[in-house]
Formats: structure tokens, C-alpha cells, sequence
């Protein structure tokens, strides 16, 4: 039986209070995931929510996860090969943020076939939708109910077919779909350009550029971390 997964993470301020969310699917059935911590990064949230999401499924098990983090995506199927051999260490002789994180997906990966699938946020994914509402009201302290039950009972339209590909373009350059910054060797996205120019404004070294798509937001993280 294949499993299809989608997760979300947040956090206020990046740094600040987060929550992660995530949703479980079967054939049959649907269960959420979600928590919160109180002080974290937006991308420690989105790794946080993979994890929990696949720790909950049994081993051996073939699984596709659609999330909206370049990072989780790139780190999983790509950095996290070279950070392994050169023992937890970048090619800037930097100790790999968020280390133990990334061990713990590998470990939640393990005997499992997975598929990551890099989607647009805030785009009309129904079942991304869903986790960014989760992990939003987990990082503003009022826990959503989560649901657990039947598939034909869910309230979410989770059907794959809406789901677009990460692979798509963006149709206007100009407008941006994320701002990525590198602060003291910390790398975050976000959504808005004054959130990102709050964090670089007056920085010796800071370095950001705007993002048109998931795949250049790909890029952007990938140039940054080498």
C-alpha cells in the first residue's frame, strides 16, 4: 500500500515560535500531525514535520512526500551525501546547520522507498494548505483539532491530480516567490522582502537574493551553502 504526505512548517519571526504540520494518507485513511516549539527556524519546522510525518509510517513502505521547503528536498536526496562523508562538515569548513535534525530524517527514511516532490506554497495544494494552517495555528498557540479517520470523510480535497509540478516555472519573473539570506553562515527563506531585509539590513557579510520558483529558491539555498 503506497502512503502520500504532505508537510508545512512556520515560524513567527525566524527565529521565533514555530509549528510544524503534516498530513497522512492510505488509500482509506487520513491523519494529521502537528506541534509546535518556542523558539525555532522556519527550516527546522519544515524538517521537523518530514520527520514526524515519516516516523509514523511502518518500515518498507513506499511513500511520496510533497513539500514546499527547497531545503528538505535538496538536503535529503543531494547535500546531506557529501555532509556524511565529510563528517557533518560544508565545503567552508562550517559545521552543518541543523545536524541533528537531518540525522533523524535520515534514520525516518530508512527501509522506506520515498519520493520527494518540491511543490509551490500557498498555491491552492489543498492537502499543503492544510499543513500550513496546522503548522501556522501550532506557532500562534491555539493547536488545531486534527483529524484522524476515514478518507471519504475528510474535509480536504487531497486528490493528487491538483498537485503541480515542481518542476514548473514560474510565469512572471518579476514577481518573487521567496527571499533567501545566508546571516553568520545561517541560511533562511522568507515570504516577504521585509521580513528578509530586517534580517540583512546592516549585517557585515549578510547575503540574500530573491527567489522566482521552488527550483530557483533550490539554487539560491544550494549557492549559499557551498
Amino acid at each position: 500500500m503506497s502512503i502520500t504526505i504532505f508537510t508545512d512548517g512556520a515560524a513567527r519571526g525566524n527565529p521565533g515560535p514555530g509549528g510544524w504540520g503534516g498530513v497522512v494518507l492510505s488509500d482509506d485513511t487520513v491523519f494529521e500531525l502537528g506541534g509546535r516549539e518556542e523558539h525555532t527556524t522556519n527550516n527546522r519546522m519544515e524538517l521537523t514535520a518530514a520527520i514526524k510525518a515519516l516516523e509514523s509510517v511502518p518500515q518498507e513502505r513506499e511513500i511520496t512526500v510533497y513539500t514546499d521547503s527547497a531545503y528538505v528536498v535538496s538536503g535529503i536526496t543531494r547535500w546531506v551525501i557529501g555532509w556524511r562523508k565529510n563528517k557533518w562538515v560544508t565545503s567552508k569548513k562550517e559545521e552543518v546547520l541543523n545536524k541533528d535534525l537531518w540525522e533523524k530524517l535520515i534514520d525516518a527514511v530508512s527501509y522506506k522507498t520515498v519520493s520527494w516532490k518540491l511543490i509551490k506554497g500557498h498555491s491552492g495544494t489543498s492537502g499543503n494548505e492544510r499543513c500550513d494552517v496546522i503548522a501556522t495555528s501550532f506557532a500562534d498557540r491555539i493547536p488545531p483539532v486534527l483529524y484522524n479517520g476515514s478518507r471519504e470523510r475528510y474535509g480536504v480535497n487531497v486528490n493528487i491530480i491538483e498537485v503541480s509540478s515542481s518542476t514548473s516555472k514560474s510565469k512572471s519573473k518579476s514577481k518573487a516567490y521567496s527571499y533567501v539570506s545566508r546571516v553568520d553562515g545561517v541560511i533562511l527563506t522568507n515570504k516577504t522582502w521585509d521580513e528578509c531585509k530586517a534580517r540583512v539590513n546592516g549585517v557585515s557579510g549578510a547575503k540574500y537574493k530573491k527567489s522566482v520558483s521552488p527550483a530557483d529558491e533550490e539554487e539560491i539555498i544550494r549557492e549559499f551553502s557551498d
